[in-house]
């Protein structure tokens, strides 16, 4: 991936990972669209960041995506890149039968929302010249935090749907991407604190570091989540499990 002159469309860019992406690739050079459900907030952003652009958008909703779509590539013909940031994370209790209205949340904004951004997108994208697709995956699709099981299933989802849309889209110009970031201080579950989440800043600066240093690999990954994503292979998932287990 090119870390300048693209023009680039981030679901759920307006806080945590994605919005910290967005100035980061606006600062490098790119048309950066930004989308969320909250317009005021959208406009807030753009208003602090001259040259980015947003739509509204819920990826909840197919009819807003679909809008989106429309609006978007009539806009910006030359759009390359989507990056698909927009989750949940919350927290569940499997013996208290209101957790499974959680569950379904989570499933329609982490795993739903993606697939049919991609459903919408791609046809467009594998037309494009040096087109992207980024989906967000999580450190915790390869050891769960059991706290939060559904948002865990979700990413481990996304994880093999990336795999499998890599193939399919091999003999495309769309390289396929998975951002695989560990917890990180931000919003999410009440992280921003949290001294045992990597500083958002350091994050950013590491990942956009690999994508102008590693322009052609599949998986971005700081070396703080590698723990996660190799604990199988290095035989360390039960004790990495155990560990997730007493947070």
């Amino acid at each position: 991936m090119k870390t300048t002159d693209n023009t680039m469309l981030i679901t759920g860019g307006t806080s945590g990972l994605g919005l910290g992406l967005a100035q980061r690739f606006h600062a490098a050079g790119n048309t950066v669209i930004i989308a969320g459900r909250r317009a005021d907030l959208l406009e807030e952003i753009v208003a602090a960041h001259p040259g980015m652009e947003s739509i509204v958008l819920d990826v909840n909703d197919p009819g807003s995506i679909t809008a989106a779509h429309a609006s978007v590539t009539a806009a910006h013909p030359e759009l390359n890149v989507l990056i698909n940031m927009a989750g949940i994370m919350l927290p569940e209790n499997l013996l208290d039968g209101s957790a499974l209205s959680v569950a379904e949340d989570t499933i329609t904004t982490n795993l739903l929302g993606p697939i049919r951004m991609l459903n919408a997108f791609v046809p467009f994208l594998v037309a494009q010249d040096e087109a992207v697709i980024m989906n967000v995956s999580s450190g915790l699709a390869f050891v769960p935090l059991p706290f939060t099981p559904t948002y865990n299933a979700t990413k481990a989802a996304i994880h093999s749907y990336t795999q499998s849309l890599r193939v399919q889209l091999a003999e495309s110009s769309v390289q396929v991407l998975e951002l695989v970031p560990p917890a990180v201080q931000t919003a999410l579950m009440g992280q921003t604190n949290d001294e045992r989440a990597m500083p958002l800043e350091d994050y950013l600066s590491e990942v956009m570091t690999l994508i102008a240093d590693r322009p052609e690999s599949g998986e971005i990954l700081v070396e703080r989540v590698k723990f996660l994503r190799f604990a199988e292979a290095d035989g360390r998932f039960d004790d990495v499990l155990a560990m997730l287990s007493s947070h």
